[in-house]
């Protein structure tokens, strides 16, 4: 499934919605669909600047050549939000997240319904994933 199918999933799933109520307890879903993050994984090298909560992410390469991301937080709607955009670009190649550009996120209203502070994460979560990205296909060539 491409980059732009799971995100189009996300925008029907978030649809079915017009309170904000329910979106958030879709959220929740997500987030308790989260796999834990592996306690050794929660090292200050995988935690993520500028989140007003704790947020971890990790990255690795499978087989195929994709990168692969775990990651977890402490505040639940937080982990909710990565668990999307990890199930959005996880087992991808380096370039197609590289050259994705992530729409669902404006698409389901969830940007203007986040505080200065969650916005800021979101973008900083956003980077780290480009920037591990970038990291592994460098290493490729």
């Amino acid at each position: 499934m491409t980059i732009q199918e799971k995100q189009d999933i996300i925008i029907e799933e978030f649809s079915v919605f017009d309170d904000w109520f329910d979106k958030y307890a879709l959220i929740i879903e997500y987030a308790n669909k989260l796999k834990p993050l592996d306690e050794t994984k929660k090292t200050p090298q995988n935690i993520i600047e500028g989140c007003q909560s704790r947020v971890w992410i990790d990255a690795s390469i499978n087989e195929k050549g994709q990168v692969v991301f775990v990651g977890d937080s402490d505040a639940i709607i937080v982990r909710g939000i990565l668990a999307l955009l990890l199930y959005v670009l996880s087992e991808h190649t380096p370039q197609e997240i590289i050259e994705s550009e992530l729409y669902f996120i404006e698409k389901i209203g969830l940007k203007e319904h986040l505080s200065p502070t969650r916005s800021n994460g979101l973008v900083a979560m956003m980077k780290q994933l480009k920037l591990y990205s970038i990291a592994f296909s460098s290493k490729k060539g």
